[in-house]
C-alpha cells in the first residue's frame, strides 16, 4: 500500500492514513477486479509499469470519499439564505451585478444543489442578477452522477419538510429516483478540478464552500489551498468549512463570525 498512498498523495495530495489502509484497500478490490488481476499486490507492480498511466484518474477515484447528503450542515445554508444572499442582491440587482458560488469539491451534487435551491427560493426569477455556482470534484466517476442529478427518493424524504419543495423535483422513474429540476440544475456547471493542481477560474466567489475536504490533506497543502481560497474569495466573501475541520492555522484575511463560517477581510 506504500506506493499508492504514495501515489495518492502526488496526484492529488491526499493523505491515506495508517488508520483507512483497509478501507483502501477495500476499494481497491473493485478496481482488482476490473483490471482482471489477482490480488492488490499485482496492482501496485501494473502501476508500476509504463502502460499505467491512464490508471492513475480510476485510482484517485476509487480511493475518494464521496458521503454527503443534502443540505447538511443546515446552518451554512441558513446563513446564506439569511445574511449573504440578501445583502448580494441589495448590492448587485438592477445592473445584472454578478454572484458566483464555488463548490469545491461538490461529490455527487448534493451540497451545490442545495445551494441552488437555497438561492432560487431568495432571488426567484428575477433577471437583473447574473448567478451561477461552479461545482468542482477530482472525482470523474462521481461528477457524471452529480450532472445527472438523479438521487434515490429516500434521500428527500428524509429531509426537513420546509426544505424538501425547494428542490423542485421532477417525476419517479421505476428505480425509485427522482430528478432534480431543470431550472436549478441550469444554475450550475460541473466542471472536474484537482485542488493541488492550476485552477483555471479566475473568481471572485461570494461564497466557497470546501467541507469535509481539509481532513484529508496534510497541513501544508492545506494552508497553500486555503491561499488560494483567499486570493479567490470576494472582501467580505464567506468560506464554509466542514464541522470536524478548522484552519491549518490563523489566516489575516479571514475572520471566524460563526461555527466553521468564515468572513474574507478586506
Amino acid at each position: 500500500m506504500a506506493l499508492v498512498a504514495k501515489l495518492v498523495y502526488e496526484h492529488a495530495g491526499i493523505v491515506i492514513r495508517e488508520h483507512k489502509e483497509a478501507m483502501a484497500r477495500g476499494r481497491l478490490a473493485r478496481r482488482v477486479k476490473v483490471l482482471g488481476l489477482g490480488s492488490i499486490a499485482e496492482y501496485c507492480a501494473y502501476l508500476r509499469t509504463a502502460s499505467a498511466a491512464d490508471e492513475i484518474p480510476e485510482l484517485i477515484n476509487a480511493v475518494t470519499t464521496n458521503h454527503t447528503a443534502f443540505f447538511r450542515e443546515r446552518h451554512h445554508f441558513d446563513h446564506l439564505r439569511k445574511d449573504v444572499l440578501p445583502r448580494l442582491i441589495q448590492e448587485r440587482s438592477g445592473r445584472r451585478g454578478r454572484i458566483r458560488i464555488w463548490s469545491a469539491a461538490c461529490s455527487s451534487g448534493e451540497e451545490p444543489y442545495s445551494a441552488a435551491a437555497i438561492s432560487r427560493d431568495v432571488i426567484g426569477n428575477r433577471s437583473d442578477l447574473d448567478f451561477k455556482i461552479l461545482a468542482t470534484d477530482i472525482d470523474t466517476d462521481i461528477l457524471d452522477r452529480a450532472a445527472a442529478g438523479q438521487y434515490p427518493t429516500d434521500q428527500f424524504d428524509r429531509l426537513p419538510a420546509d426544505l424538501r419543495p425547494l428542490l423542485k423535483l421532477e417525476g419517479q422513474n421505476g428505480r425509485g429516483e427522482a430528478r432534480i429540476a431543470e431550472e436549478l440544475k441550469r444554475l450550475i456547471a460541473f466542471k472536474r478540478l484537482n485542488l493541488i493542481e492550476n485552477w483555471p477560474m479566475k473568481g471572485p466567489f461570494d461564497v466557497i464552500f470546501c467541507r469535509n475536504v481539509f481532513i484529508y490533506f496534510d497541513t501544508p497543502t492545506k494552508a497553500a489551498i486555503l491561499d488560494r481560497y483567499v486570493a479567490l474569495l470576494q472582501p467580505g466573501g464567506f468560506l464554509y468549512l466542514g464541522h470536524s475541520e478548522s484552519l491549518p492555522q490563523p489566516h489575516p484575511q479571514l475572520r471566524l463570525i460563526g461555527r466553521t463560517i468564515y468572513e474574507r477581510t478586506p
